[in-house]
Parts: structure tokens; sequence; C-alpha cells
């Protein structure tokens, strides 16, 4: 009774390994192709299928990121810097500012009435770095005020940060391409007035004047990136405005005032002069221009910053401070700014 029921499994078994074996060698279908009940094989179906060209692709992306990731930075500096420049040369900024430097420039250097002599080289260029100090801080600012907060309230930035650009690299394309046309235009204007000093006084100390065109590019730059700044830093396009004009009296007005009364009541060392000349830019610019022209201007603060004692390298390193700090702080204020 036992060897039959032993051998009654034993047919049943052989009877359902049979079955399979002829399902599997009648299931000759494709893989991928539908099952006569309307199911899919979970491993060869159109749901594997899309699953592995998703990530096949996946990876192909991430290859070309990896592949492209040291040039990207770059890259989107360049196209914003440039979209800056355009949009200043198109709005006429460009044109406006060579136009004021030069029409100032070249007023002083006509009605100087200086004699044509190196001492008379020297007095025109002292008068034009005068000017310069309450002529170039005002542009800079007025020009770069509104370059965040302006694009804000215009919808412009809301679109550009919704593209994967970093927004530090949106501010330092702003700076970057703002400076070039300030710079450009500071160049060409004061160089216009450069040119007829070279056809009157000749090629004798025009080295000078080529110092004094450096740094009233550093000058204006410095003042640049402190609007910028501002311009991050404010919630609304007056309130720029407002800073701004607030800034250009402390550092051209009020400062000095305060540096003359302060060394005129406690006598104070000339460590403590220098500090308060590399605490203002213009006061750097001064500085610069005295040192290049060897003289001490007139009266006033003037005539004390020659004799600080401050070496080029110095000043010019502290002017180019003025310019990267302010830049790099804007960098990381527009990342806590809500749009």
């Amino acid at each position: 009774m036992t060897h039959d029921s032993s051998r009654a499994d034993g047919e049943e078994v052989g009877t359902d390994g049979s079955a399979a074996s002829a399902a599997s060698a009648s299931d000759t279908r494709p893989a991928g192709e539908p099952k006569p009940d309307g199911g899919y094989d979970l491993e060869t179906g159109p749901a594997a299928r899309v699953e592995r060209d998703a990530r096949a692709e996946t990876a192909i992306e991430s290859d070309r990121g990896h592949a492209a990731g040291s040039g990207q930075w770059y890259r989107q500096l360049f196209v914003v810097a440039e979209t800056e420049y355009r949009l200043a040369v198109r709005s006429r900024w460009a044109i406006a500012l060579t136009a004021i430097f030069a029409a100032f420039a070249l007023g002083l250097t006509t009605f100087s009435g200086s004699s044509v002599s190196p001492a008379g080289f020297e007095r025109v260029v002292a008068s034009l770095a005068v000017l310069a100090v309450y002529l170039v801080p005002l542009v800079a600012l007025a020009f770069s005020y509104d370059a965040v907060v302006g694009r804000e309230e215009s919808g412009w930035l809301q679109t550009l940060f919704a593209l994967p650009v970093s927004r530090a690299w949106v501010v330092l394309g702003t700076v970057l391409g703002r400076a070039t046309v300030l710079a450009s235009a500071t160049v060409v204007g004061f160089g216009v007035a450069g040119g007829f000093l070279l056809l009157e006084y000749g090629v004798a100390g025009f080295d000078a004047y080529v110092g004094f065109l450096v740094g009233t590019v550093g000058l204006g730059l410095a003042f640049l990136s402190m609007g910028v700044l501002l311009s991050t830093l404010a919630a609304e396009k007056t309130h720029a405005l407002g800073f701004a004009l607030l800034l250009w009296a402390w550092f051209v007005l009020v400062h000095d005032l305060l540096a003359l009364g302060l060394i005129a009541a406690f006598g104070l060392s000339e460590t403590a002069v220098s500090a308060i000349v590399l605490a203002n830019p213009t006061g750097i610019f001064r500085a610069l221009v005295l040192g290049t022209l060897g003289a001490g201007g007139d009266a006033g603060f003037a005539a004390l910053l020659a004799d600080t004692g401050l070496s080029s390298g110095v000043l010019a390193a502290a002017l180019a401070a003025w310019i990267v700090l302010p830049t790099a702080l804007a960098t990381v204020a527009i990342r806590r700014r809500r749009l």
C-alpha cells in the first residue's frame, strides 16, 4: 500500500516536472512580448527597459558634468559679465561716462593757466586728481547702486536666479561687466585730456599722468564694488540711492574734515595718520598721485598725505583690497537675499 502511494507521488511529481518543462519549451516568445494572460516579465518588460535607459542617461549626464565641471563656473561668469556689459552699452551708460570724464578733464586742462614746464605739468595733474576725487566716486556709485536691487524690481533678477547659475557668480559677473565699462570710460575720457597734455608738455614726466590714470581706474572700481554691495543689501532702489549718497559724502567730505580735526587736536603719530589714510580709498588715491608727482599739494589734508611714509606698493595693495572686499561681501550677502 505504501509502495503504491510512493509510486503515485512520483508519477505526480514527474507529471508536474514534465508539464513545467513543456511550458518552458513552448514559451519561446521574444523578450519583452506580452504573455497570453496580458502580463509581462519583470526583468524583460517595457518598464525594465525604461528603467535601464533612465539609468544609462543619468550616467551619461553625470560623466558630462564631471568632464565640464572645471570650466562651468567661468563660463557662467563670462556670460553674466558679457550681458551686463552689453546692457550698459545699449543703455548709453558707456557713452555718458566717457563724455562726463572727457568734458571735465578737458575743461580743467584747457583753462588751468599753468605754464609750459614740468612744474606746470605737475600742477595740472594735481588739479585733475582733486577733480577725480569728487567726480569719479560719484559717477561710480551712480552707475552701480541699482546693479542688484534695480534688476530685482524689473523682474530680470528672478529670471536669472531661476537658471542653474550660482548667485555668487551673478554678482561677480555683474561687477566685472560694469567694471569693464567704467574702466574703459575712465581711460578714454581722461586719456583724451592726457593727449592734449602730451602735445603741450611733451613726454617728459608723462609717466606721472599714467600713474594718475591707473589710480583713477582703481578709485572708480573701489566705489563701484561698494555700490554693488549697497545694492545687494538694500531692500529698495531708493534706499540704495540714499545710502550711496551718504557713502560718497562720508568718504569724500566728512572723513577728511574729521581727520584734519583729529590730527590738529591730538597730534597723531605717523602710524595713526597712515591708518586714517588707508581707511579711505580717496585718501589712498591722493597719496598715490602725490607720491608719483613728488609734491605735497597746496595745503590741508593733501599736504599730510605726502608725508605718511606709505610706499606705493602698500597703497596699491590697500586700494586693491577696497575693490576685492566689498565684492566678496556682496557675493555672500546675495545668498541670503529673499526675492
